[in-house]
């Protein structure tokens, strides 16, 4: 945490350099002593000091100065720092004007000059004010700010950004004292909303997200010209690729084209990992692995999309969007899978405003003693509903099915039937959801009797599945009829494939139909769909670039 400040403002540069000697000489160690001889200077820092999330402690200014009086400067501050102690510097003539600030400004203090020597007439008054101001004194948040409206699709986007980037932030809602503040300081405008404050100060309004990675640092310039692999995917098939990719010695590239985790990184928790018997958080495992494969060299660029790739001779062109290329030896897909998407009535227009594919840890906390539902019956479904029951009153589960059995692992239905404000709701469907510039109600039927019913709701999550990202690959890698990447063997069962595979080998078992290029995770068709799964089949796609590049 930084130091608080103490803040100086006296026009007679003498005396500016007197006090703030004496300052520093007794505070230095435990406060920032920042002075100045313009008063109009001082004020104009006051809101970069503010947007940063600094904390002043007291100021103290001289009332006779030029630009403002004191007095007026004192006024001033007020609208930044409203708790700081206030202290004027005045001479002899000037007490009546102090007494009066009194009540004007709930000045605190008055000092007459000069205060030789400080330790009978300076420092016994600072202390005291300091010690008064340090027991009401709450620390700022240092770091980013994101101020917006809780049901915003736009502030929804920049959140579900940053918590899955692992980007510490602080959510302000425009309603709350904090976010009408900085509004009304920074003449910022509802239509400009949501507003991002970065950790140096500087801001922006309805900021897309990659101007905001790059503010960052998350999408760094490529460093490489050529790679030996590059890894297409965070997930935990992408990560433990680039990790063992990267610890062999081989030059990677980690490319994502949202945040790193996949859908495992939004996992509340994960009980069923090997190693952590109590279990983790997805985020927890990201924040492992993500920090494991830098450490040992890997690039990486987020949020990136690729929409191209290439073949030239030995060499693969990977083309981003925004057209640059990069080169590299092999390539693992490891894109994961996307939800599939609910085409319900009411629930496009009000994505992003109440209703959620995922996002259970980023909105949780609004769901605060409301009810909220949950459409689908797998473990992200049932991991969800036991998070969020430690904030909503009531947590609802929708399946068409009569029972969780069919999709959901044993131990999470033991867990979801111990836990009181929890109901699982078979044999039911949302056909409707309404409300205003916000989620209100559902209309949901049972699907046994077809009867329609209405039920409030602050909020819907839905975990129906998963498709695979795999639109944008060439039709020289097969994929299935559902879209998913075939490797190995089963490659063998398309006709064109001898047309597209020209090696006298056979694809090794993560291999695509183009030689060089492996697939692993839950985008690889007859994938297992489990954490572990994928992070064994990421780390064996880098055994089969080894031999893949001892061949070229």
């Amino acid at each position: 945490m930084n130091q608080p400040i103490i803040f100086a403002i006296d026009d007679d540069a003498q005396v500016l350099r007197a006090i703030a000697r004496d300052l520093k000489n007794k505070y230095r160690n435990d406060y920032r002593i920042l002075s100045t001889s313009s008063a109009k200077e001082a004020l104009s820092s006051l809101l970069e000091l503010k947007n940063k999330g600094e904390s002043v402690a007291i100021f103290i200014s001289d009332q006779r100065m030029p630009e403002m009086e004191g007095v007026d400067f004192l006024q001033q501050a007020k609208e930044f720092y409203d708790d700081a102690k206030k202290v004027l510097l005045t001479a002899y003539s000037d007490t009546d004007a102090a007494i009066k600030a009194i009540n004007d400004v709930k000045l605190d203090y008055y000092l007459t000059k000069p205060w030789d020597p400080p330790e009978e007439k300076l420092y016994p008054v600072i202390d005291d004010l300091l010690d008064d101001w340090q027991n009401g004194f709450h620390p700022d948040f240092k770091g980013i700010k994101l101020i917006g409206y809780q049901f915003s699709p736009k502030s929804h986007v920049i959140k579900e950004f940053l918590s899955g980037n692992l980007v510490p932030y602080l959510w302000l809602d425009a309603d709350s004292e904090e976010g009408i503040q900085l509004i009304q300081l920074n003449n910022i405008e509802i239509k400009d909303l949501p507003v991002i404050f970065f950790e140096d100060g500087t801001m922006a309004s309805s900021p897309q997200i990659i101007d905001i990675a790059t503010h960052i640092g998350l999408n760094p310039e490529v460093k490489n010209e050529v790679y030996d692999v590059v890894v297409i995917g965070a997930g935990p098939a992408g990560l433990a690729a680039s990790v063992y990719s990267s610890s062999e010695g081989l030059k990677t590239l980690l490319i994502e084209r949202k945040a790193p985790g996949g859908q495992a990184g939004t996992s509340s928790r994960i009980e069923n990992y090997l190693g952590f018997p109590t279990g983790l958080s997805g985020a927890d495992l990201t924040r492992r692995a993500v920090t494991q494969s830098t450490r040992f060299g890997t690039d990486f660029l987020s949020p990136q999309s690729v929409k191209a790739i290439e073949v030239q001779d030995n060499y693969k062109k990977i083309i981003l969007e925004g057209d640059k290329e990069i080169m590299t030896k092999a390539i693992v897909i490891t894109t994961g899978v996307d939800y599939r998407q609910l085409t319900t009535p009411g629930i496009q227009k009000f994505t992003g405003a109440g209703i959620y594919y995922g996002a259970a840890n980023t909105e949780a906390a609004a769901c605060k003693n409301n009810v909220v539902f949950i459409v689908g019956g797998g473990n992200s479904a049932g991991q969800a509903a036991m998070y969020l029951s430690k904030f909503a009153r009531q947590v609802n589960i929708l399946i068409r099915k009569d029972s969780l059995s069919y999709t959901m692992s044993s131990y999470l239905i033991d867990q979801i039937n111990g836990v009181s404000n929890i109901s699982v709701c078979t044999g039911r469907e949302v056909v409707e959801a309404k409300g205003n510039e916000r989620l209100e109600q559902l209309n949901i039927q049972n699907v046994n009797t077809g009867e329609v019913y209405t039920e409030d709701a602050a909020a819907l999550y839905i975990f129906i599945g998963a498709k695979p990202f795999t639109e944008w690959l060439s039709a020289d890698i097969i994929i299935n009829d559902k879209g998913f990447i075939e490797t190995g063997r089963e490659l063998q069962r398309y006709n064109h494939f001898q047309k597209i595979w020209k090696l006298e080998r056979d694809p090794y078992l993560l291999e695509t139909s183009c030689a060089g290029i492996f697939a692993a995770g839950d985008v690889r068709a007859g994938a297992m769909n489990r954490v572990a799964s994928a992070v064994g089949e990421g780390s064996m796609a880098i055994s089969f670039v080894h031999r893949y590049l001892a061949e070229i």
